[in-house]
């Protein structure tokens, strides 16, 4: 291995160390009115090796922005268009404090303590000014009790052993050993009494004794639920069934005082997300998938007339997959934040009059933007929505989109294709870091693949200083995606940032192969039971494709890396060298090596059950998982090879990757292993980072060299 392999820093090179420092803002949060938006942001140091929080407060319209640093942490929202909470864990004591807010100049006072939670792990802060009521989720022992959590954590960490007891799954769950604690949902009145603000001192967990658990884990936050005036809205997954082996989850109505609880889905379906309510109150809306055991299914808008009591779909026929909804101010459309042809775009359709009974139908959703990827989409009064927007090129930056009102009376009116809405961008967070860096927006392009009536997609990233005609020239490096029912969007990437790999001085081929979300659900469908087939199939000739249109890459220096899924790809490719990728150096991230005992060892059980139409020993699910089962095509392995896993990654656990490595070294191929000891599915620390970075590149240089 050599010694001397330094990673690329220049000017107009985006080093990883450049991407790791560059500030990660979160999506804009605005208050009431509309004037103004606060935006969390984490930016990196390598000089004191240390993360350091700040929230940036944006004038909407203008894009001023006025920073308070935060260096204790902490969440932060809105309690008027004035005044910002914000809550500290420090010292083993969670707090909440204030921070008023004025514009004239644009400036924070000093922050003042308001009260101290029973407990240190609220998070998904929700307030509702009408009701003064503010909701969060925290973990609760089974009494359902906040006040009691610190007494009986005493008691459990004090119980003289280490062992856990399991008499069902889920017994680990992404990247911890679950115990006796569970996230509930808790209420607690917050007023301004006077000049004053003050936190009630009774705590309302509105789960309490129903067997519950919400937001949903490992992932929800406070898009797992909503808060009207008297209601919670949220999803959780059904208590009545093994929650390993089934995706369902229902969305519940229930009272702010824990009373009524109401179940509005069917019960037959699979999982849900993003309730929200209407501001009139009268409906709320979610996101449901039909199939109970799939997590990639095809989310379809449902809206449920509480005066009616009435529940209807609205996107029957459409085929795109939501990520997340909200309603506009007049409550008369709603806005669908959307995966569509390798972009997240904001889709809005109208809101039909209730019918008379439960029925599906198809409202025809508009494309509002076009470019990007977009988060936290808020519509805003002055017909104006703020929400997050990243690319290939930029982390997020806050954006504003204005004239939505003339697009809601054409939506209304039925006049869906003219879309006049104006799209702005407020802030530059990102410039001064980015500055001079040659980046490449990415070019598409589309070839024919597997699929049947339709083309497949790809990005073609190129390095600084590309230049075509100059043939032979540049080495080129494949990056397959993970899910596998994910995508490579137009997008900021923390992990594989493609921009990242082409300052390296790579071609980046990143291709979005059949199984691949935002092409339609068939499109989506199609790699079910079929792993090492059909899209490893339309990786090939994609990259044919790429080899035959790019005649500027030199065919003898290429390399491919994936992560999750793409890890299993890379195995899948190492064991069959007949398929002709013609690699000379490969890396697994945390890939799969044993496709039928990832059916046992992985945490989300659900997930193999689907993906190979049974249980691991079920005939046909044995048999197809054993068709495309990388462990049993070792013998041919011989292309050099990095793998890189972490020992907190239950969904794919660290056996695979070792496993990997101890074939590979008792071969005789060359081969090197990667471990974090610290990090999950994800590599999340920066200095690891830093480290997993330099190994890849270090190890495709040891075999195609950049000189």
């Amino acid at each position: 291995m050599a010694t001397n392999f330094a990673l690329t820093e220049s000017a107009n090179a985006l080093s990883p160390k450049d991407m790791l420092t560059l500030p990660r803002p979160g999506a804009p949060l605005p208050n009431d009115i509309g004037d103004l938006a606060i935006v969390p942001i984490t930016t990196h140091s390598f000089q004191d090796r240390k993360s350091h929080d700040s929230l940036s407060i944006v004038a909407l319209g203008d894009g001023y922005t006025y920073n308070i640093p935060l260096p204790d942490g902490g969440d932060a929202f809105w309690l008027d268009s004035r005044t910002i909470a914000h809550v500290v864990t420090k010292d083993d004591t969670q707090s909440l404090y204030i921070i008023p807010i004025s514009t004239s100049p644009l400036s924070s006072s000093p922050s003042s303590h308001v009260g101290t939670f029973p407990i240190t792990t609220a998070s998904a802060f929700r307030y509702n000014p009408s009701a003064q009521r503010l909701m969060f989720s925290a973990y609760v022992y089974p009494d359902g009790f906040v006040e009691t959590v610190k007494e009986q954590d005493t008691a459990y960490d004090s119980r003289g052993d280490s062992g856990l007891v399991y008499d069902e799954t889920f017994d680990r769950h992404w990247d911890k050993w679950n115990g006796p604690k569970s996230k509930a949902l808790i209420g607690v009145s917050l007023a301004k009494e006077g000049a004053k603000w003050v936190l009630g001192q009774t705590y309302v967990n509105v789960l309490k004794g129903t067997g519950l658990s919400s937001p949903v884990e490992p992932f929800g936050e406070a898009g797992d639920y909503d808060i009207s005036q008297a209601h919670v809205i949220f999803t959780a997954k059904d208590p009545q069934l093994p929650r390993a082996m089934h995706t369902r989850q229902n969305i519940y109505l229930v009272a702010h005082d824990g009373n009524g609880l109401r179940q509005l889905t069917s019960g037959i379906q699979g999982a849900t997300r993003s309730p929200v309510f209407s501001p009139s109150g009268d409906k709320v809306a979610w996101l449901e998938l039909a199939f109970d055991g799939y997590e990639s299914d095809r989310a379809k808008v449902v809206i449920y007339d509480l005066n009616r009591d009435v529940r209807f779909t609205i996107t029957e026929d459409w085929d795109r997959s939501p990520d997340s909804i909200i309603f506009s101010p007049s409550s008369t459309l709603i806005y669908a934040t959307t995966g569509d042809h390798a972009r997240i775009k904001i889709f809005a359709m109208a809101v039909p009059p209730t019918p008379s009974s439960n029925t599906a139908q198809t409202t025809q959703p508009t494309a509002l933007t076009f470019s990007g990827s977009i988060s936290g989409f808020t519509p805003i009064p002055g017909g104006r929505a703020t929400f997050a927007l990243s690319s290939l090129t930029s982390p997020n930056e806050v954006y504003e989109l204005s004239g939505l009102e003339a697009t809601e009376q054409d939506l209304l009116a039925g006049r869906g294709a003219d879309v006049k809405a104006t799209l702005t961008r407020l802030t530059t967070f990102s410039s001064v870091g980015l500055q001079g860096k040659d980046l490449s927006p990415g070019k598409d392009f589309w070839f024919k693949g597997t699929a049947e009536g339709q083309d497949t997609h790809g990005y073609v990233i190129t390095p600084p200083g590309f230049e075509r005609g100059v043939n032979g020239k540049w080495p080129a490096v494949m990056l397959i995606h993970g899910g596998p029912q994910g995508a490579w969007y137009d997008q900021w990437q923390m992990w594989c940032n493609p921009n990242v790999f082409a300052s390296q001085g790579y071609v980046v081929v990143a291709i979005n192969f059949t199984g691949s979300t935002s092409f339609g659900q068939k499109f989506t469908d199609g790699i079910n039971k079929n792993w090492g087939g059909r899209p490893i199939q339309d990786l090939l000739m994609g990259w044919k494709y790429i080899l035959q249109e790019y005649p500027e890459i030199d065919q003898n220096r290429t390399v491919a890396a994936g992560g999750s899924y793409g890890g299993y790809a890379i195995n899948w490719i190492q064991g069959n060298p007949e398929l002709g990728f013609g690699f000379k150096a490969l890396v697994c991230l945390n890939g799969t090596f044993d496709t039928t005992y990832n059916g046992y060892a992985t945490d989300e059980l659900f997930f193999f059950n689907h993906e190979w139409g049974g249980r691991p020993w079920d005939p046909a699910a044995f048999e197809a998982s054993q068709k495309y089962n990388p462990a049993y095509t070792v013998a041919k392995w011989s292309t050099p090879q990095l793998i890189i896993h972490t020992s907190k990654d239950y969904r794919i656990p660290e056996s695979d990757g070792i496993a990997a490595f101890h074939a590979l070294q008792q071969l005789g191929v060359p081969s090197r292993l990667l471990i974090f000891t610290d990090e999950n599915h994800l590599v999340i620390n920066a200095g690891n980072s830093l480290k997993w970075h330099h190994e890849v590149f270090r190890w495709f240089d040891q075999f195609i060299g950049l000189s």
